[in-house]
Order: C-alpha cells, then structure tokens, then sequence
C-alpha cells in the first residue's frame, strides 16, 4: 500500500510537470508574430493594477505608436494586440504599475546605452536583411588590442566574411563607427551588422569586406557590461580629455592591418559612423589624409567646419580626391540643420558628395538603413 501510494504521488507530480511544461511551451510562443504582422505580447504580472508595452511601433499607414494598454486574462496573464506594423526590428518594455521591464519570455534582448530592451522582428522587405537567414555566416571576432597613444589595452569587434579562415585572399575593410553612449558591440547587436554583411554578400549585392567595429570612448578599455558592473559610471563620468578617440585611430589601422589579411591602399579602407562617430569620421578622414577613399557620415555630429584649420583640412580632402562622400540624415533628426548647414559649406567649395535624405529622425531604424545602402557602393572597381 505504501509503495501504491509512493507511486500515485510521484504520477501526479509527473503530469503536473507535463501540464506545467505545456502552459511554459505555449507562453514560449511569445511574443508572437501574427500573419498579418501585428503582435500579440503576453506578461504574467499577477498582482498588476496597471500594465502596457511601449516601445518604437510603426503601423502599416506609417503612423508611429508608442504606447498599447494590456488586458487582464486568465490567471494573471495580461495580453495585447498591435495593429499590423511595417516591417522592421521593434524594441520594446513593459510598464508594470509604473515599473518598466524587459519581457521574460523574449530571449531577444537589447542594450542601448544604458536602456535595456526587448526586442522582435516582424520580417518582410528591409527587415529580411536583419534576420538570420539560410546563407553561409561570417564570424563576430571579440579583439583586444594595444593603444599605445591612450596607453591600454582596448577592445574591438570585427566582423569577417564567410570563408575567410579558409581563404588566403585579402580583403577590404570598411570601420564602422558608434554614436555617444554606444561602444564596441553597439553596430553589431542594434545594427545588426553581421546579418545585413551576411545576407547582401549571399546576395551579391556587395563585396566581401571585414567590418571593424571599436569603441570610441577614449577612456574606456571596453563596453562598461564587461567591466564589472560600473557601467553608466564610465559613460556618465569619462574623462574628455586628451589623447582622444581621434588621436588613437592609427593604433586601430596598425593592429588591423598587422593581423588580419587587408588591402592597406586607400581605395580599399572605407570609414562611416553614426553621431558622434559620424563626427570622428568626420574628423578621422581629415586627420588621417589620403587614408581612405571611402567616408560616410550617417546623422553625423558635423561640428567644427567654420574653424580654420577644418577648413584647410577639407579642403586638402578635396583636393586628394575621393571615391565616396555620402552624407545621410533624416528630417525629422535634430542634427539635420547642421548637416543640412554642412552641405552648404561643402558647395561653396566645391567638395563633392552624395546626399541621402530620410524619414525619420535619430534612429537605429534609419542607421541600419544607411549601413544597408552604403556598403554595395564600397570598393567598386
């Protein structure tokens, strides 16, 4: 009798498990992406009065939606579903009483600064070059390399086609350059770097290229989540001062060049960044003269251009020549007037360059877009 009832208990364990398993499989699903491209999320908050999602929606009329209310359901449960969206990487939170969160069920998770997202593609157009598709994959590199000029080791990713461990063949390189708060994995994870390189080369739509993503805060070592927890401390309350970013970028050329297999000539090295790091390409491809035919400047922080010396230094830019001078912004950016001001500047002496306007404003949703556009024109012979 004693073993009948061991027995008895250890079943209804077994099929309680079961039944647990089968309710975690379902919320598994979320969230999820409906047929018509709108999405449905589901959050266990039990003891919520007042919930919703927010996050950087677009609607398919174009509209943009921040905010959807969730319902009560079901044993806590609380559920929302969007209108159809457009297309595209939406991160988001969870507003609980006030409280924001990332969403447990999501295993897709985002760091912009010192926010922390969710995250889902709704796929379809543009949005299929940032998904992983069936195609041969390059590989992320993590590198730590020695800057003698800010005197530390620092921390890059590159980003090499498939292939290349297997290959002998030298390869372009295009250095992709962070926005302010950003760091050495923001073009990789937010800009999907990797898959966009992965799909247009599989689709021939581009060479193969290495991509080189640094860090661009001269006094940090690294992206502050792997130095110990004192992450907005080193954003907050990083020494400006000098050697900069800027001054250090021979230290990245050098170590790119020693150890990985490159076209060291001008025509071959490319150079484009996003804010901040559009202003140190900006100030890069000046500094470094005749280093790299290819710059691209995507909301650029384009200040300095009426100072004297910018101006001798662009002029010699135009003067040596390049194969690409794109500029690209979004009108609703709040950097759009300068850029806008920094073009009138180029025409009045003669500077070529190619001018990409947008929707948008200040967002991953138009950078990505950008990188996408930029790199079939890189390296064409």
């Amino acid at each position: 009798m004693k073993r009948l009832l061991i027995f008895l208990v250890l079943a209804s364990l077994t099929l309680t498990s079961a039944a647990q398993g089968r309710r975690n499989f379902a919320r598994s699903e979320f969230p999820k992406v409906n047929d018509d491209n709108s999405i449905t999320f589901l959050l266990m908050a039990k003891d919520a009065k007042k919930v919703s999602v927010v996050g950087d929606f677009s609607l398919e009329n174009g509209k943009e939606r921040r905010h959807f209310e969730m319902q009560p359901t079901e044993q806590g449960l609380w559920r929302v579903t969007t209108p159809p969206l457009r297309p595209e990487i939406y991160s988001y939170n969870f507003i609980i009483d006030g409280v924001r969160t990332c969403d447990a069920l999501n295993m897709m998770q985002l760091r912009d600064g010192e926010n922390h997202f969710s995250a889902v593609i709704v796929g379809g157009g543009q949005a299929d070059l940032y998904k992983v598709q069936q195609t041969p994959h390059g590989t992320l590199h993590t590198i730590w390399y020695p800057s003698p000029t800010l005197n530390m080791q620092r921390r890059m990713t590159v980003y090499t086609p498939a292939g290349y461990a297997e290959s002998r063949k030298k390869l372009p390189v295009l250095y992709l350059l962070h926005g302010m708060s950003g760091d050495e994995t923001a073009w990789a994870e937010l800009g999907r770097t990797a898959q966009i390189m992965d799909n247009l080369i599989a689709q021939g739509k581009c060479r193969e290229m290495i991509v080189v993503m640094t860090n661009g805060n001269a006094w940090q070592q690294c992206a502050p989540t792997h130095n110990g927890g004192r992450a907005m401390q080193q954003y907050r309350n990083g020494e400006q001062g000098a050697p900069t970013f800027v001054d250090s970028f021979g230290d990245v050329i050098a170590y790119v060049e020693k150890n990985f297999r490159v076209l060291k000539k001008a025509q071959y090295r490319a150079i484009a960044g996003l804010s901040m790091g559009g202003g140190h390409s900006f100030a890069i491809s000046r500094r470094y003269p005749r280093t790299f035919d290819y710059v691209a400047l995507f909301s650029a922080a384009v200040r300095g251009f009426n100072d004297e010396q910018v101006q001798a230094e662009l002029k010699a830019q135009r003067d040596n020549g390049l194969k690409l001078y794109w500029i690209a912004c979004g009108k609703d950016d709040f950097l759009y007037k300068l850029n806008c001001d920094y073009m009138q500047y180029l025409d009045s002496i003669s500077m070529p360059y190619t001018w990409r306007e947008s929707d948008g404003g200040h967002t991953w949703r138009n950078w990505r877009i950008y990188l996408s556009e930029l790199v079939p024109m890189l390296f064409q012979e």
